[in-house]
């Protein structure tokens, strides 16, 4: 398995600047997304006073930089939006995986573009992070139906070389505490490793509970991370 783990460090430019680029507007060595699939930018881990210049002409007057884990600090005329703190967590090369099948009655699908809007609704009510009308365009996105109604997902986000992220791992609330969650993780885990990539995720310290269920998934911790977002002047 080819996964150098020095690319995680910065993989939203690792992202944009490969795989992704087709997603991405870019400026110099400045990086983001396009509206509605992602709000990360993406800089140098040691950005200058041009690479920021050059984020600030990509974004606008005012424009969001969610600048994800990327530890830099900008300008001192870009605004504070929000703060948080969170780790990174890995699937150790090599690990036995064992995917548990679906309770009775929950169906595991691939989602594709007519899922958009269940998709869009879920993570409305269950809030697992950035998600636009395009992010399920970034990778795999698979989830779980009860009698029709989609009531858990997950998917495929950053990609740098060599890895890809686990994201937006929601539960609708009245379907919460019968493992969707968990089975939906190890499946793309499976996917993932079956290609000869290595599945890593992010995760707010706050979310205890996630926390918890990654590591008993079998993910360990790998690097503590500030998430950081700004408005350019």
């Amino acid at each position: 398995m080819n996964s150098d783990i020095a690319v995680i460090d910065n993989p939203v430019a690792e992202s944009l600047l490969g795989r992704h680029a087709q997603f991405g507007r870019r400026l110099g060595q400045a990086a983001t997304y396009l509206p509605g699939v992602s709000t990360f930018c993406a800089l140098p881990t040691k950005p200058d006073a041009a690479d920021w210049s050059d984020l600030a002409r990509l974004l606008g007057s005012g424009g969001f930089a969610d600048m994800f884990s990327n530890p830099a600090v900008p300008p001192p005329d870009w605004d504070p939006v929000f703060e948080l703190e969170g780790r990174q967590m890995i699937w150790p090369d090599g690990r036995p995986l064992d995917v548990p099948e679906s309770i009775p009655g929950a169906v595991t699908v691939d989602l594709g573009p007519d899922d958009v809007p269940e998709m869009l609704d879920l993570v409305a009510r269950a809030a697992p992070g950035p998600f636009g009308p395009r992010t399920g365009e970034l990778g795999t996105y698979l989830g779980v139906r009860v009698q029709g109604n989609l009531v858990a997902m997950a998917g495929e986000r950053l990609r740098p070389p060599g890895w890809t992220e686990i994201s937006a791992v929601c539960t609708a609330p009245e379907a919460r505490g019968r493992g969707h969650a968990g089975r939906l993780v190890l499946a793309l885990v499976e996917r993932i490793v079956s290609r000869g990539e290595r599945p890593f995720l992010h995760v707010a310290d706050a979310n205890s509970g996630a926390v918890a269920l990654y590591e008993r998934l079998g993910f360990d911790n790998h690097a503590s991370v500030t998430f950081r977002g700004y408005r350019t002047p």
